[in-house]
């Protein structure tokens, strides 16, 4: 538990030591610095639905060279809300390495205990080259109030083509109901930009989800700006 709590923070004063080391070198830069939203149908995660309505999503990222810090979250009318730190570093060759905080408001920020822990460390890795994006993803700890087993995996392919992009995952944990390895999200989504103004355009998503392993179908749209 100690040394959860001890990655925990660490990770959050690295990022907050190197944004203040590099921001104050380059104080006139703030194109580093990006905020985005997007508005879903719903929220549908590696083949799980979480929350029961309209989604949205922002985020918060600051981008220097190779090196990625942010915060992601999810918020819905019915109550459900998420708020996920991550850090992620590009190496030569296609290669990615990062680490993601699951974390969910309503719990305490502090809790790191095996039953009750609210946040759910995991190790991601990355491969793109072309269109095909391989990830395979690791978390660390088991953390009850976050739901995840400690160990739990997923692996997922993707190939982007003109029009539209085929996906596949399968993972076990918190993926699935019984905690085994099973494919749990089959889907092919697709995207269009719709030009409102001369300056303004609006890119539009949508997907098709299957999990197999809930025996669930899911319809997803949803635009980001």
């Amino acid at each position: 538990m100690q040394k959860l709590k001890l990655i925990f923070w660490s990770i959050i004063i690295v990022e907050l030591m190197i944004i203040n080391q590099i921001y104050s070198q380059e104080t006139e830069k703030v194109s580093d610095f990006s905020v985005s939203a997007d508005l879903y149908s719903n929220y549908i995660w590696r083949g799980s639905k979480l929350g029961q309505r309209p989604s949205v999503q922002p985020a918060v990222k600051f981008v220097k060279s190779s090196l990625t810090l942010g915060v992601w979250g999810a918020f819905d009318a019915s109550g459900y809300s998420e708020v996920d730190p991550y850090i992620s570093y590009s190496l030569p060759a296609g290669l990615s390495i990062g680490l993601t905080d699951y974390y969910y408001p309503g719990l305490s920020v502090f809790e790191t205990s095996d039953t009750s822990g609210s946040h759910a460390l995991e190790i991601n890795a990355g491969f793109t080259k072309a269109g095909l994006d391989l990830r395979a993803n690791y978390v660390i700890n088991q953390a009850g109030g976050a739901g995840s087993a400690g160990g739990d995996m997923y692996f997922q392919a993707m190939y982007s083509f003109t029009f539209f992009n085929l996906f596949a995952g399968a993972g076990d944990g918190w993926h699935t109901s019984d905690g085994k390895f099973a494919i749990c999200n089959l889907g092919i989504g697709t995207s269009k930009t719709i030009k409102l103004t001369e300056t303004f355009s609006i890119p539009v998503i949508g997907q098709v989800i299957l999990n197999p392993e809930k025996e669930q179908l899911f319809v997803v749209a949803g635009f980001s700006f």
